[in-house]
């Protein structure tokens, strides 16, 4: 009983010592603000380059300089239906990337035909012939057991009849 009245009081104690206006502290502001982007002059350039390989089909080239400021350039390149797609494009720290998109040509889609490989292989003849057994069939070691039992001889005869043929107990049948 008494362990009961002290864990009263003490539960009384904890609430009452509790602040009823709550805690009254504030994070503090963040001190650390991103610097704004510092975008300096871009080192010029100037470069081109192509590749035509009617084998391969291949059939592209890039071309792009730049004065350090803005990028102007242009890539083509062969599509499979046989139009060449043309990208033109302009790149800057204030528009960003901008670019225009043309096609010369027209597509073409000749019908296909379904692959056929020509036979280039047939199987080899056999160059062997199957081997001849290197050993002959083993002669059985053992020889088959006698028997060791003789055949039964019977001990009972042929049974008598123990019954006499049954007596009619009806008439000849009248009509």
């Amino acid at each position: 009983m008494n362990a009961k009245v002290i864990l009263i009081a003490c539960l009384v104690s904890v609430a009452a010592a509790r602040p009823d206006e709550g805690y009254n502290y504030e994070s503090p502001a963040p001190a650390y603000s991103a610097p704004p982007p510092a975008y300096g002059k871009g080192m010029p350039f100037d470069f081109a380059y192509g590749v035509v390989d009617h084998y391969t089909g291949n059939d592209y080239s890039h071309n792009s300089n730049s004065d350090g400021n803005v990028v102007n350039g242009e890539y083509r390149v062969l599509l499979p239906d046989g139009r060449t797609q043309i990208v033109t494009y302009t790149a800057d720290h204030e528009h960003g990337y901008v670019a225009q998109v043309t096609y010369e040509g027209e597509a073409r889609y000749p019908e296909t035909k379904p692959y056929q490989p020509a036979p280039t292989y047939s199987a080899p003849a056999p160059a062997y012939s199957a081997p001849a057994p290197a050993y002959s069939a083993p002669a059985p070691a053992y020889s088959a057991p006698a028997p060791a039992y003789e055949a039964p001889v019977p001990t009972y005869g042929t049974p008598a009849p123990v019954y006499e043929a049954p007596a009619p107990v009806y008439g000849a049948p009248s009509h």
